[in-house]
Parts: C-alpha cells; sequence; structure tokens
C-alpha cells in the first residue's frame, strides 16, 4: 500500500490491528451518541410547554372521556 510515497507491507496483523482500532473508536463513538427521536425541535419544544401548561390548568381532556365523547358522535 502506498503512503506518502513510501511501500508498506500489510499484513493480516496489521489489518487486525487496524480493525481493533476503528471498532473500538466506533464503540466510543456509540456511547456518545444522542437518539435523534429524543430530540425535540424548538416547535415541538414550545407546543410541549404549552400542553404541560394546560394539563395542570385542567384544560385536557383524558383519553377515556374524549374516546367516550367520539363513541357518541359515530
Amino acid at each position: 500500500m502506498a503512503v506518502m510515497g513510501k511501500m508498506e507491507t500489510v499484513t493480516l496483523e496489521t489489518i487486525h490491528k487496524d480493525l481493533e482500532f476503528i471498532k473500538n473508536k466506533v464503540i466510543e463513538i456509540e456511547k456518545h451518541m444522542v437518539d435523534v427521536d429524543t430530540v425535540l425541535t424548538p416547535e415541538e419544544e414550545r407546543r410541549l410547554e404549552e400542553s404541560i401548561k394546560e394539563y395542570k390548568m385542567g384544560k385536557t381532556t383524558s383519553l377515556e372521556d374524549f374516546e367516550k365523547e367520539m363513541s357518541k358522535n359515530v
């Protein structure tokens, strides 16, 4: 393999060491990754805060009550 104008002998041992190095780097990266589904957009965050306020003010309806109301309208 040519590296900056030099020829380097590639052995299975070299390949194995390189793969181990890469594997360990991937493991480290995975440890620090964030699940994108847990990150809110600014709009989602605003809507969540609004919903929490409405819940605390008693302006929400339980799913059970909502389903009962909807079944009346069928």
